[in-house]
């Protein structure tokens, strides 16, 4: 059975506003520890890089307080947050952690990690401990290609309802999976 693809009327599109296209991804609380001190970060800039290692690249902003201290520290935990805990995500977005301790202000608990100092935020769906792999586009343009070196997630439930920015203070929050496996096969192609 064949459909016939839609089509759009398109016009001219700001360009610096692509990225209400291009970013998929969960956003992501980044949590990170240097000297005792902890923090976390609000982020939506990363991609996969690679599957083995698993290889994540993040674009973490110079200004932020996070920089240094994974810059210092060289690891950082990836944590998943579902959409229970928008207003944390927000939050935790528009202030920065040099001046306060966002664990407490947001009601969250950390938790230690199995291979990095940063701590895991409990109340988040999955927790990925990463270690610094590549640090050369850090000075350039504060990209940090990080390893997953452990990875923590329940098996229910198997797709959980995560957070998407696009930008200018809206959100896309995932929706209904569709499994197209059977399309994968040449056959059906």
């Amino acid at each position: 059975m064949h459909t016939i693809a839609k089509t759009y009327k398109k016009k001219d599109f700001p360009v610096h506003m692509i990225r209400r296209f291009l970013e998929p991804g969960p956003i992501l609380l980044v949590s990170s520890c240097w000297r005792g001190k902890t923090n976390l970060m609000t982020m939506g800039w990363h991609t996969v890089l690679e599957f083995s290692p698993s290889l994540v690249g993040c674009m973490i902003s110079s200004g932020s307080h996070s920089f240094d201290m994974i810059r210092k520290s060289r690891e950082c935990v990836l944590n998943v947050p579902t959409t229970n805990l928008m207003r944390q995500v927000i939050g935790i977005g528009n202030v920065h952690g040099d001046k306060i301790d966002k664990f407490e202000k947001f009601h969250l608990t950390p938790q230690n990690g199995t291979y990095v100092h940063a701590p895991i935020v409990k109340e988040c769906y999955a927790n990925l401990e990463c270690k610094l792999h590549d640090d050369r586009l850090v000075s350039k343009y504060n990209f940090f290609i990080f390893e997953v070196v452990k990875a923590h997630a329940p098996a229910s439930p198997k797709y959980p309802e995560t957070i998407h920015y696009t930008g200018d203070g809206v959100f896309m929050l995932s929706g209904k999976h569709v499994n197209y496996q059977k399309f994968f096969k040449k056959e059906n192609l």
